[in-house]
């Protein structure tokens, strides 16, 4: 059950609304099904409809009346929540809508059980799935209701009914999700043919903008280049940067004037500090050098990525967090050199994903600073004409995807499990369609029968507990064919499949053959060791075997048991 809970200034106002039509005529038979009292007029069951309102406001309206004349009357003193139940819910009677009415005035603080003064409250069902709370916030003694976090109270009690009640459990937040967008802006959205609203579009380009920039500068810089936006610097009187608002240049109120949004109405992380906070934890790559290899950032991107689900296991929760919201970034920077073909994919991915970068934890941005740089090295150069360094960034995506969920599943972020949940969907399908060429060009080249069976003696001896899985894999022949390109090259195949066991556990992967693959073309992209390196790895790897036979030898034997044995 999710409730909504916002103030007003008049009762006459809302009581109308609840006993109207509605706004799409969906108002089909409104009526009372509690009361403060359970004595409240009900207009819905009357044959004078508009005298019983104009009773059942005065009635609500008497204590407010009484501190106004004191001058103690809160200036917006009606209390309005909605109760709506999900879908797939049972449609509840009337009895259970007004238990579960009675409970929520009860947990806000409107009308504590077993107070006499609480205020004054009615609940209206129009529908077969939802009830609308009516109270105004004046109790008995004349005093202000304590309503202190009722949206939280009034979760927490509606997570107790759907338990229950046994109905639908919805994710509960943190208080750390974006701004939801109003009915109005979706309203006006659907009306100027657009499927996000303003707030929406805006929030995705923003954040893509912080992805891309390396400076303050350069953020509004880049926003101010994109068509159809319009961007302010506000400064202090001193002449310091105070913030940032952005608007678009098709979206405009009822006076004719651009609708402005700061950064923090777009989302939390998108505030003026947050930015330069999340800019400054960012270092800028080193400056090349003539006749020195240069790094693919998109290797460096993906190798920064396959080693957060360890940080997630390994490392402190605010490590972990600052991880998953420098990957949040990356996944915001693909649009940007993907292919037209995959760019709605991944919009739809980063837009779940966002959900999922933040929860209670404190963000400490310097913990990844490596993928950052990376990934804006990456936007500087020349997107690959093949789909190769994508799909091997994606396949490692969706690892760290599937690690998130499983993290925020154990700190009970319901929420973030459920944004990566549905973030897995569009990455995958991004995927099937970036790996499709690449992989069969590889399994087009499989090697050999011998050639074969002797990658398969160096599997089992570089990783003995994925082995028997991988070569079962549908897509071994892939795998095959990169070890064999990657020989060709000089390579040693069974120290390069050490190497990608190194890299990170297989255990999540859909096809562990097809990540191997990847990582295999992204470490045999490097520079081949010479022989003497070669020989050097063969002495270390010599002296390493002999040792432990040492030590096996010198290790004293192993005592028989003591133990007796009873007949």
């Amino acid at each position: 059950m999710i409730a909504k809970i916002s103030s007003g200034k008049s009762t006459a106002g809302l009581i109308r609304y609840l006993y109207g039509p509605g706004r799409a005529n969906e108002h089909t038979d409104p009526h009372l099904v509690a009361s403060w009292d359970g004595y409240a007029p009900d207009p819905g069951r009357t044959d004078d409809i508009t005298a019983t309102k104009k009773l059942l406001v005065a009635d609500l309206d008497l204590r407010v009346k009484q501190a106004r004349r004191l001058g103690r009357a809160p200036e917006k003193h009606v209390w309005h929540c909605s109760i709506r139940a999900a879908e797939t819910d049972p449609t509840l009677s009337d009895e259970e809508w007004a238990d579960i009415a009675r409970r929520v005035v009860a947990a806000t603080g409107i009308s504590p059980t077993d107070d006499p003064d609480g205020c004054r409250w009615v609940a209206v069902r129009h529908a077969p799935d939802h009830i609308h709370i009516a109270a105004t916030k004046v109790r008995g003694d004349l005093r202000a209701a304590r309503h202190w976090n009722d949206y939280l109270t009034a979760d927490r009690e509606l997570a107790s009914v759907e338990t229950e009640y046994g109905l639908h459990q919805v994710a509960r937040g943190d208080r750390t999700a974006a701004k939801r967008p109003t009915r109005a802006e979706q309203e006006k959205a659907r009306r100027n043919g657009q499927a996000k609203t303003a707030r929406e579009r805006l929030r995705a380009t923003v954040r893509t903008a912080v992805a891309a920039a390396a400076s303050m500068e350069e953020f509004v810089h880049l926003l101010s280049n994109i068509d159809g936006m319009l961007v302010e610097v506000v400064h202090f009187p001193s002449g310091d940067v105070r913030g940032y608002k952005v608007a678009r240049s098709d979206d405009i109120n009822a006076g004719g004037e651009h609708v402005w949004f700061s950064g923090s109405e777009l989302s939390p992380d998108l505030s003026f500090p947050k930015i330069r906070e999340r800019l400054n934890g960012t270092y800028a790559q080193p400056i090349e050098r003539p006749g020195r290899h240069k790094p693919n950032p998109w290797h460096q991107a993906t190798a920064a990525v396959e080693r957060i689900p360890h940080h997630l296991d390994q490392a402190g929760d605010i490590a972990a967090q600052s991880h998953l919201a420098a990957f949040g970034e990356s996944l915001d920077a693909l649009p940007l050199v993907a292919p037209q073909v995959l760019r709605h994919q991944l919009r739809e991915a980063t837009a779940a994903f966002e959900r999922a970068t933040r929860s209670r934890i404190h963000t400490e941005h310097h913990h990844a600073r490596a993928l950052r740089s990376a990934v804006r090295t990456m936007l500087r150069e020349p997107a690959p004409k093949d789909g190769t360094a994508l799909a091997m960034f994606l396949d490692a995506a969706i690892l760290v995807v599937t690690a998130a969920a499983r993290w925020h599943q154990l700190h009970h972020h319901d929420q973030q499990v459920a944004a990566a949940q549905q973030t897995l969907i569009h990455l995958q399908a991004a995927y099937d369609q970036a790996a499709a060429e690449p992989l069969a060009a590889l399994a087009l080249n499989r090697p050999p029968k011998q050639t074969v069976d002797r990658h398969i003696r160096h599997l089992r001896r570089a990783m003995p507990e994925h082995a028997e899985q991988i070569v079962e894999d549908a897509a071994f022949s892939t795998l095959a064919g990169a070890l064999a390109k990657a020989e060709s090259a000089g390579h040693d195949p069974e120290q390069l499949l050490r190497q990608a066991a190194d890299q990170r556990a297989l255990d999540d992967a859909r096809s562990p053959a097809r990540t191997l693959t990847w990582r295999i073309q992204r470490l045999s992209a490097r520079q081949a060791p010479s022989a003497r390196t070669h020989a050097a790895m063969a002495r270390s790897s010599a002296q390493r075997s002999t040792t432990s036979a040492h030590a096996a030898a010198v290790a004293p034997a192993p005592q028989p048991s003591r133990t007796r044995r009873h007949g």
